[in-house]
């Protein structure tokens, strides 16, 4: 609905798994780095792609960890590790562990996702957002049309601040 809205192209990042990583997720196998770095590495080369191109793009995807963040904003060629400067931007969907796996569950039932929700605690155990990184957080229980209201207003401020420019 946001790409949508903001006429651009959607990445689902789980398309990009290869197929070792989605079978051991549907065996209820966790990832682990050696899984997950190639998987954002690839993720990385799309969205330097996108950039390079004066694109614009937004990608669903479980940048659980700060390292797994700074892969993704090195797709910015103007990126400086460390610094969360960067045109690679993040927004978490925040909600309760009940609501995420009530909704991974229907997605599983409905054969759109290959990872059962019992991998969800050890997500949530592998997620960990550093206040500094900026990362703008959405209550996820809100409606959609509210919840894409409020991304785009973040991304139209930060946009705005970072350029001095109203003009996307």
């Amino acid at each position: 609905m946001l790409a949508k809205v903001l006429n651009c192209s959607f990445l689902d990042a789980d398309d990009f798994h290869p197929l070792s990583n989605k079978e051991k997720m549907s065996q209820g196998i966790p990832l682990s780095d050696e899984d997950r770095i190639p998987w954002l590495e690839t993720l990385r080369g799309v969205l330097k792609d996108k950039l390079d191109n004066g694109k614009t793009v937004i990608l669903g995807c479980s940048s659980l960890q700060k390292h797994y963040r700074e892969i993704l904003r090195s797709a910015d060629a103007d990126y400086m590790h460390g610094s969360y400067a960067s045109t690679v931007q993040f927004v978490l969907l925040d909600a309760k562990a009940d609501v995420l796996a009530a909704r991974l569950e229907k997605r599983a039932a409905e054969g759109k996702h290959f990872m059962p929700a019992t991998l969800l605690q050890s997500q949530l155990e592998s997620l960990h957002i550093d206040e500094g990184e900026g990362i703008f957080k959405v209550d996820a229980t809100l409606s959609p049309l509210i919840i894409v209201s409020k991304i785009q207003t973040f991304l139209f401020s930060d946009f705005e601040q970072a350029t001095g420019n109203r003009d996307c």
